[in-house]
């Protein structure tokens, strides 16, 4: 396995319409997507930046990290004791396919395959 780099990284956020807000003006852009559950801003080198409203996905924060494939990278990282959740289930997206885990400090991180 091999992590590609960073596609985008998430922030959770109590009160949405002020969190848009707040990183609309320090990024100095509107959204590049923008839905009822989160928005997302796309970095001049390609990485994303996104808010998620409240809980309504998964909890906390998280980084997506790029993979060339999602299911073989499942598959070694659980062979080494990585701890997915729903049991290494993929999710798929209109975009993309995910995977969520956790490290050994309980931070929580989504391995990312474009589609």
């Amino acid at each position: 396995m091999k992590i590609n780099g960073i596609d985008a990284l998430y922030y959770s956020a109590k009160d949405f319409a002020r969190a848009r807000m707040f990183y609309t003006r320090m990024i100095g852009a509107e959204p590049s997507a923008l839905y009822e559950e989160f928005c997302e801003w796309t970095l001049p080198n390609g990485e994303a930046f996104g808010v998620i409203k409240g809980e309504h996905y998964r909890p906390g924060s998280g980084v997506l990290f790029n993979v060339d494939n999602v299911r073989a990278s499942i598959a070694e990282l659980r062979a080494a004791d990585v701890i997915f959740d729903d049991d290494g289930a993929i999710e798929e997206t209109p975009v993309c396919y995910m995977a969520f885990g956790t490290d050994t400090e309980g931070n929580t991180f989504i391995l990312h395959q474009r589609k």
